[in-house]
């Protein structure tokens, strides 16, 4: 068999996977067993005294009559099965194919695989394909075991992977496979193919009947029919989608009823769409294929494609299902699977189609998983995994992608070394890429789970560059983003977001010129090849053109241009204010409910509403009108408004009633009315809004500091009290200073094990390398309160403290200085800690009265703490006069500085920093009294030792 003349592109090839050689080999005598598999590790961290839990692992047991295989362990169930499938074939000495040029295997495949398909054993075998050629068998006249070549092409795997392979160009004209398909059956001469324009294959000769008896024994459960109800997508976009009926008999074939909703007294004619939405679906369009223009299946095509087609496009159903659709369809849940021979069916209403509609936009699959595809939209900026709600970015990407038949996105990601990174911050130096990795979204998990590694994280900064690809791997753009992550999967997510974003605003505006959609996607860092996206895009842009309708955000807010007519637009909040409310990077609960309203009868119809909606303020997680309206509000309070429509689908898919909320679009001027009440408001983290305003971040400037202050200093020990994640202790490791013995303290496992990964990979390294922290010779980590004393913790040269005292009630913090000047007496302590008066430039909000908040220590209305989990935060003049106070108790002199801001203009410094220095004394010795030991030894380290040593 001949190509159809569309070769494949030059350096594309099509290859198939191991899993698909398997089954073609094999069918259903090939079985895997997934096994989930849990590790303890040590994530190269020896003598952490901490259990390290690993990731959950799969691996997978393939069983062939021959052999059976035990894979490796990967993250995910399908790498697993993939691996068993590769390694079985290499044991079998079977090669994958691979498409070239020469496509007369494929050809020799396919005509061996119809042949079977029409043989006795096929037809007796659990296979949803050998249910339609069993239902043949009920047909009546010259129909009887005629099987439509169009379910051959669609309902067999290996068919359609065959036909893929003799053409690429089957992906997107399934036309062809018909061709290759008749072509096949006519070199066999046990078959009959139709003729005159029709599209159907049966045997020359019967089945015999000890084949036919025991089938028609098997009775269908469903023995009075079945009712099934579908829809009818007309192709003119003036005309409703509207619902019909399919009575199907337990005798008749289906379809031979849905041919007959369509106008068509023969079935071969009606064309088969792959599954919508979810690939494991029966949901399929049925259409026409009107006017064949036949080609004798012997005759050689010489590069012509088979035009089936003619009459008006259904830009509805080939938005849809990816391909050209022409003239009526209908959308049906309803076909053979491989559970069971019955036929399966399941109803389709109103409601699931506009919802399919939404699904195949760039924000709709995370509108639907948070259940609000009124209200919510795609956040424009990936902050932190936990306040981020619904599917995250690269699965909405890649959901994208299958949904509009493109190849998976490609996502590479890169490391850079940290000094790498400090190099270019100085001079204008390439940096040296040391690990790239691509992940296609289907095999190299790697790549989006090495942010789980500590250990390289903490000594690399990531990019990802993402590109989406057709599926004949024409690039269609690429995100190549200028951003550094300390995590892999920070910059996967941003990075796949950057892409939605830009996807959704096309999306919104198809006829939006060039020169716009360029200036667009150059602010994202996006490249985009307009030609090849036009084409793979090419049924959304006649979809959606003059079709959508934007929300007038600006109807919700009371403003002077308010008029007369127009009173019913404006906000109007009821209730008492509470002085809790939300600023931008918390996040909002709320409870609202939409409502269709009519200006005539006043009819109101519930479209959505929601209980407890969660989202983060100045995200644009919600529609604009929707957070202007909470930003106004206090928790307790209620908003009532009303705005002009969202897009007919939006409602549609959100209606539980989608024909009543239609006919109230249509029979009445509409608008939707919101009631919105604030529940509760959950402060942003500190981190996050101190990103907002600096760069570097306020706490990469804390620790900066720190870190000058001792290398200058000459110290040979030091303790960070409250070291966390060792964020302090990992960057002195990056410098040459004459420290020789590091400490941390800090009351949370979890962040001490952080700490040892991190110390432990650079600390080994020095060992063996010319590194900048040679010179240490000791490194523990305490588990402890550093409000108790533990006599280790004395006499070291410098004592940290970053951002620690205001996690404590302000009568611990003193405790805390009492203890650590008058008995563990370092040379040097810094302290640091939130200047609360920074916090109206944070929140962008006014600071309180004296009688608002007395002392300055309560939360107002207006200003409140930055991190939930504050205790207090304090002012220049508290925090002053604590650190004088014990200064002069304990013999010490103390300095005043910070970062962030400056001391010069109001409020000074974000964080504001206390240096005490111990002064001289006659007797400087130190007493060495009782040795008291109350802290754990969670990991210690010792460039003079291999084995470690704990208590």
């Amino acid at each position: 068999m001949g190509s159809s003349g569309a070769a494949t592109p030059e350096g594309k090839k099509t290859t198939v996977s191991p899993k698909a050689v398997i089954y073609q080999k094999y069918g259903s005598r090939a079985s895997y067993e997934v096994e989930e598999v849990q590790d303890f590790v040590q994530n190269g961290c020896p003598g952490l005294c901490i259990p390290q839990k690993g990731p959950c692992l799969y691996r997978c047991r393939l069983n062939l009559p021959e052999l059976s295989i035990l894979s490796g362990t990967f993250r995910k169930k399908k790498d697993a099965e993939q691996a068993a499938a590769e390694m079985a074939l290499q044991k079998l000495g079977i090669h994958p194919l691979t498409h070239n040029a020469d496509v007369r295997d494929a050809g020799e495949d396919l005509v061996s695989r119809v042949a079977y398909l029409f043989s006795n054993e096929f037809l007796a075998s659990q296979h949803p394909l050998s249910c339609h050629f069993r239902a043949s068998l009920s047909r009546e006249g010259y129909l009887y075991g005629s099987v439509p070549v169009s379910v051959i092409a669609v309902y067999d795997g290996k068919i359609s992977t065959l036909c893929k392979l003799i053409d690429p160009m089957v992906e997107s004209n399934p036309s062809l496979a018909i061709s290759f398909v008749l072509r096949a059956a006519a070199t066999l001469p046990t078959l009959i193919t139709a003729t005159e324009g029709q599209l159907w294959i049966r045997r020359q000769n019967p089945y015999p009947p000890e084949v036919i008896e025991p089938l028609l024994v098997e009775q269908p459960s469903t023995l009075g029919g079945v009712c099934v109800q579908a829809l009818l997508i007309p192709s003119s976009l003036n005309e409703d989608v509207k619902p019909v009926t399919l009575n199907v008999c337990s005798s008749n074939y289906y379809l031979d009823v849905i041919a007959q909703k369509l106008g068509e007294l023969d079935a071969s004619k009606i064309l088969v769409s792959r599954p919508i939405g979810k690939a494991s679906s029966e949901t399929r369009l049925y259409f026409v294929a009107s006017d064949l223009q036949f080609v004798e299946p012997t005759s050689d095509l010489n590069g012509k494609k088979l035009d089936i087609f003619e009459g008006s496009m259904n830009t509805r159903a080939s938005y849809l299902a990816g391909q050209g659709v022409y003239g009526g369809a209908i959308l049906a849940s309803i076909g053979y699977t491989w559970k069971s021979k019955d036929l399966f069916h399941e109803d389709v209403f109103l409601k699931l189609y506009y919802r399919m509609l939404i699904y195949k936009t760039p924000s709709g699959p995370y509108k639907l998983y948070r259940e609000s595809t009124i209200a919510a939209e795609l956040p424009v900026v990936f902050t932190i995994k936990s306040n981020w709600r619904g599917t995250f970015p690269k699965e909405i990407l890649c959901t994208f992608c299958r949904q509009h038949r493109l190849s998976e996105p490609v996502f590479a990601i890169s490391r850079y070394p940290v000094k790498a990174l400090s190099d270019l911050s100085g001079s204008q130096k390439k940096l040296k890429v040391t690990e790239s990795t691509e992940d296609t979204g289907q095999t190299n998990e790697n790549a989006a789970n090495h942010g789980d590694d500590e250990t390289v994280e903490s000594v690399s900064h990531f990019r990802c560059e993402v590109k989406v690809l057709s599926k004949l791997q024409d690039l269609l753009l690429q995100c190549s983003p200028k951003d550094f992550y300390r995590k892999e999967t920070d910059c996967i997510q941003n990075a796949s977001l950057k892409v939605l974003s830009w996807l959704s605003s096309y999306f919104q505006d198809f006829n939006m010129p060039l020169e716009k959609l360029n200036s667009l996607a150059d602010a994202l860092d996006i490249k985009v090849n307009t030609q090849h996206l036009f084409k793979e895009f090419k049924f959304c842009s006649t979809m959606y053109l003059n079709q959508q309708r934007t929300i007038k955000a600006n109807n919700c807010i009371d403003g002077p241009q308010a008029t007369e007519e127009h009173e019913h637009y404006l906000l109007r909040i009821e209730g008492p204010e509470s002085g809790i409310c939300p600023s931008n990077g918390s996040l909002a609960c709320i409870c609202y409910s939409a409502c269709l309203v009519t200006e005539v009868g006043h009819t109101k119809e519930l479209i959505e509403s929601s209980h407890e909606f969660e989202f983060e303020m100045g995200s644009r997680a919600v529609n604009p009108h929707v957070e202007t309206a909470v930003a106004q509000m206090s928790v307790g309070q209620s908003a009532f408004y009303l705005v002009d429509l969202p897009s007919q689908e939006l409602i549609l898919a959100a209606a539980n009633d989608s024909a009543r909320a239609l006919s109230l679009i249509n029979s009445n001027m509409c608008s939707l009315e919101y009631c919105i009440t604030l529940l509760k408001v959950t402060e942003p983290l500190e981190d996050r809004m101190e990103q907002a305003l600096f760069s570097p971040p306020l706490s990469k400037q804390r620790v900066d500091y720190a870190v000058e202050h001792i290398k200058k200093s000459g110290a040979t020990t030091l303790v960070d009290f409250g070291c966390g994640s060792g964020s302090l202790l990992e960057s002195l490791l990056d410098y040459p200073t004459s420290l020789r013995k590091i400490v941390g303290v800090d009351l949370s496992l979890k962040s001490l094990s952080r700490a040892a990964k991190v110390l432990h990979s650079k600390l080994s390294k020095s060992l063996d390398a010319d590194m900048p922290c040679k010179s240490i010779q000791s490194a523990t980590l305490y588990d402890g309160s550093i409000i108790v004393f533990d006599s280790r913790m004395c006499g070291f040269d410098i004592g940290t403290c970053l951002e620690v005292i205001e996690h404590m009630e302000e009568d611990q913090a003193s405790l805390f200085g009492d203890l650590v000047l008058s008995s563990f007496r370092p040379s040097v302590l810094i302290v640091s800690t939130p200047n609360y008066e920074y916090n109206v430039i944070l929140q962008k909000s006014d600071l309180p009265s004296q009688e608002e908040a007395p002392d300055g220590k309560g939360q107002s209305e207006s200003c409140r703490f930055r991190n939930h989990d504050h205790k207090f935060e304090w002012t220049r003049e508290q925090f002053g006069s604590w650190a004088r106070n014990l200064a002069s108790r304990n013999n010490y002199s103390v300095e005043f500085s910070g970062v962030g801001g400056s001391a010069d203009h109001e409020p000074g410094f974000a964080s504001q920093i206390a240096l005490f220095k111990r002064l001289p004394q006659l007797d400087e010795r130190l007493e060495d009294g009782e040795s008291v030991h109350l802290y754990n030894v969670i990991w210690e380290w010792s460039n003079h030792e291999t084995t470690k040593s704990f208590d």
